[in-house]
């Protein structure tokens, strides 16, 4: 049976990167802060089914909650960096991208007392204009792989032609990317997040299928904790498409991933990608 990749991106409904023009970073610390309560919930979810996940968390989050981060790592799953404050990597000279992802995988360290080796760019944002300098600047802070290309074609992220499966990006550093199924001479999403809560399950579980059976790949899942909140203040003034994209059957959500964690069998993203030597 083909073990898939089951992923979190750590970080809180308020720094997602489509509220940013109504959230000033700067009020961050005045925002209710419901992670840990949203973690919590997914390692009980995670504990029932024996499942090991890989958390890609940010550095902001792992200094206010470190206790999030224990209970991250005394469940046995695998900690990874999201970097510190959920800035696009698009939106960062090669300086300020390797002080970021130096200073969230201190904290991680310091926090977890285990290795960090695996990173994930705020909204998928190494792409083109940006990955020869990117994938550089993680090997030599030490990451050995990220999950950080989206080989698909999306209105703030995306890669179309690169590649659908784990591949050398960089030496020393391996890009796993999120999943897609190729179809109609495109790729598309199969990999969570709000597609996941768009589609039926039943599709969503097919196209997982078709990964594992056609391609003979592991799947790559993420979904973030608040997309299982649904007590979550709504942000005022956003566009119709923000609200559908971020709203869009969080009702759901919970109940579609425990299906899911019967449905197919899930390990930690270093165990699955890594060679035994470089996983924690």
């Amino acid at each position: 049976m083909i073990t898939n990749a089951l992923t979190i991106d750590v970080e809180d409904y308020f720094q997602v990167s489509a509220f940013a023009p109504h959230i000033d970073r700067a009020s961050w610390d005045q925002q209710e802060c419901r992670v840990e309560r949203n973690i919590d919930r997914i390692l009980g979810m995670l504990d029932e089914r024996q499942v090991k996940a890989t958390f890609f968390t940010l550095g902001w989050i792992a200094e206010r909650y470190p206790f999030v981060i224990k209970a991250i790592v005394a469940g046995g799953h695998e900690l990874a960096s999201h970097g510190y404050g959920h800035q696009r990597v698009s939106d960062l000279s090669p300086a300020q991208f390797s002080a970021d992802i130096v200073r969230a995988k201190a904290i991680l360290e310091d926090l977890g007392g285990v290795a960090v080796v695996g990173y994930r760019a705020p909204s998928f944002s190494i792409g083109a204009s940006n990955r020869d300098w990117a994938f550089g600047c993680l090997a030599a802070a030490g990451y050995r792989y990220s999950s950080s290309v989206y080989p698909v074609k999306h209105d703030h992220y995306g890669m179309p032609d690169a590649p659908r499966f784990a591949h050398h990006a960089h030496p020393g550093l391996v890009e796993v990317p999120p999943t897609t199924v190729r179809a109609f001479a495109r790729n598309w999403p199969a990999s969570g997040g709000g597609y996941f809560r768009l589609m039926p399950y039943a599709l969503s579980r097919r196209l997982i299928l078709r990964v594992n059976q056609a391609d003979n790949q592991s799947a790559v899942f993420y979904f973030h904790p608040w997309e299982i909140d649904q007590e979550q203040p709504r942000i005022a003034g956003i566009s119709a498409k923000t609200r559908f994209r971020h709203y869009v059957n969080i009702h759901r959500m919970e109940n579609r991933l425990k299906q899911l964690l019967k449905d197919f069998h899930w390990g930690r993203m270093d165990k699955i990608f890594l060679p035994p030597a470089l996983s924690s």
